[in-house]
Formats: C-alpha cells, sequence, structure tokens
C-alpha cells in the first residue's frame, strides 16, 4: 500500500544534527505498518498527476502559512479538494492539517495567543495523549464537513474528522526529543525565554507519538480498499 507525503516544507538543518526531511520523519513515524512511501515536494511545486498516484495522502508541516500568497498552495488545495471529492485518504499534520481545512472551506489564522511549542497534553476522542508542538497558525473555524475531534488547552480545533475520507492533526507525532531539539536550537531566538527553558525542561518526558501513529496507520488502512 503506498502513501503519497506531500512535503510543504522543509525540515531545518543544522551542524551536529542529522538531516532529515518531512518525508524521512514521517517514513519513520509509520514504519513497522507494512506501508512504502513516496515524496513529493509540492513547496518546490513537485506536484503529484494524478490523486491517484498513491493509495493515501499525508500532508506536512511547514515553516509557511497555508494563508500566505505562495505559488504551492492553490495547485496544492485543488489537488486537496479533488482526492477528498474522490474519497481518496487524506491525512494532515500541522501545516497539512491548516490547509486540508482551508481547502475545504474552513478559516486558518494567525493567533492571537502567541506560540504552542514542545510537550503539550491533547484531548482525542476521549483519550489523553502527550505531543510535540510547534505553531503560531490555528485552524479557528473548520469546514461544514469536520467536526472537531482533538483540543487542547491552547488549540481549540487540534484535530478534526471529516466526513469524507480525512482525518488532521495540529501536534507533531513525527517528532522526538531529537526534532524539538533541533527547532529550539535554530528557533530559540524568537521565542520568550521561559517557553524555551520550558519546552528544554520537557525532553526527556514520554510521548504519545506511538499511539497516534498507529492511528494514522489505521485510519489508512480502513479506508483503502486493497
Amino acid at each position: 500500500m503506498k502513501i503519497g507525503i506531500l512535503q510543504c516544507g522543509h525540515f531545518p538543518t543544522a551542524d551536529g544534527f542529522p538531516k532529515q526531511t518531512y518525508g524521512d520523519l514521517y517514513a519513520r513515524m509509520l514504519a513497522g505498518h507494512g506501508f512504502e512511501f513516496r515524496t513529493w515536494s509540492v513547496v518546490d511545486m513537485d506536484h503529484p498527476a494524478s490523486i491517484h498516484d498513491a493509495d493515501g495522502w499525508l500532508i506536512s508541516g511547514s515553516k509557511h502559512g497555508a494563508y500566505e500568497d505562495l505559488p504551492f498552495i492553490p495547485p496544492l488545495e485543488d489537488f486537496l479538494r479533488r482526492a477528498y471529492s474522490a474519497d481518496v485518504p487524506l491525512v494532515g499534520i500541522c501545516f497539512g492539517h491548516q490547509v486540508l481545512a482551508k481547502a475545504l472551506g474552513g478559516h486558518v489564522e494567525k493567533f492571537d495567543g502567541g506560540w504552542s511549542v514542545g510537550r503539550q497534553t491533547y484531548c482525542l476522542d476521549g483519550d489523553e495523549m502527550a505531543l510535540n508542538a510547534w505553531h503560531q497558525d490555528q485552524v479557528t473555524k473548520p469546514p461544514a464537513d469536520a467536526r472537531t475531534i482533538g483540543t487542547s488547552a491552547f488549540c481549540e480545533h487540534a484535530a478534526l474528522a471529516y466526513k469524507g475520507r480525512a482525518f488532521s492533526v495540529q501536534p507533531h507525532p513525527e517528532f522526538d526529543a531529537a526534532e524539538v531539539q533541533l527547532l529550539l536550537h535554530v528557533r530559540r531566538a524568537g521565542l520568550d525565554p521561559d517557553m524555551a527553558d520550558a519546552v528544554q525542561a520537557n525532553l526527556p518526558k514520554p510521548l504519545s507519538n506511538d499511539k497516534l501513529a498507529a492511528r494514522i496507520a489505521h485510519f489508512f488502512k480502513e479506508t483503502v480498499h486493497v
């Protein structure tokens, strides 16, 4: 079963840290679930020729805003609408969560409450999960086809389930401590010092990445007829 990764940004690099792409991170996150992967770097205008080039699509994180006037966003949104209309499974993570919501009629904006970074606690369908976040933008109005199934104290619409074959989350189940440490290394100057210190202190604490990864894998398998 092939999962197409729609890479909407480039994961940062820094001396002393492994070089990774979002494609690498998602392949690692879903390792052991029997998938094969292909990445299209849509941020570089490498778009799939067809919505059927993969059995399901995973839309990545990005430093960009879904509301920005960037050349890759309109064709990506058109692709997502066509895939959704054709019942091709879609999973969005962080920026992917936001751009999918926007493409299907929701609203995304820069949240005036500031940033959510590092380990956060979410309630997903009544199940408490600890997951890493790194965002200020949020879905502030879900599409009519979506219902909110996950929240946090900071993010009201942290996970959405759609009437069609789509599911999305704001946090990053692909981020372990190493990825957050890298982000902290390259972006610490833009954070409140107390927030940065709290992110650092929380790095050793356990995460629910495997639990959410298993849910994503189950979603793909349940919504694809093989």
